[in-house]
């Protein structure tokens, strides 16, 4: 006679999303990035599944005085095309954290998820932010470790 086991129903891991706060000061953004899309996907809850969305919100708070390690602030560059010729722009990673340091942490955080359907909805559980403060008190996040 053969053994059934069952598997976790990935339906109610759903219902249970938690919130997570991350203070970004003085981390490296890969590691903080690698760290953040794997909670947005789910991978630390028991019924993970890799086609599911079952991950956690995300709030990174101090976005400004996230560090970048070596040569990146002046090497490493972010490329856009607007579809016309000579129409391509780029960016530095330094330049990108002056102006806007939570798209700098939203582009690192998108380049570690699934590129389809799932990857577009989990980035919407990001939530970024420059400063200490966040809207998100109500849903009383707790401390990413």
């Amino acid at each position: 006679m053969e053994k059934v086991t069952k598997s976790l129903s990935v339906e109610g891991a759903r219902a249970a999303r938690k919130w997570y706060v991350v203070d970004a000061t003085d981390q490296v953004l890969g590691r903080l990035a690698s760290r953040v899309a794997a909670t947005l996907r789910g991978k630390n809850n028991p019924a993970f599944t890799p086609h599911v969305d079952c991950g956690d919100f995300v709030i990174v708070v101090n976005a400004s005085k996230v560090r970048l390690t070596g040569a990146k602030p002046a090497g490493k560059v972010y490329y856009r095309y607007t579809g016309y010729p000579g129409g391509i722009r780029s960016e530095t990673a330094g330049h990108l954290l002056e102006r806007q340091p939570e798209e700098l942490i939203r582009k690192a955080v998108t380049g570690m998820l699934p590129r389809n359907r799932l990857g577009r909805k989990l980035i919407g559980k990001l939530k970024v932010y420059t400063g200490a403060d966040h809207p998100h008190v109500a849903q009383q996040p707790q401390p990413l470790e």
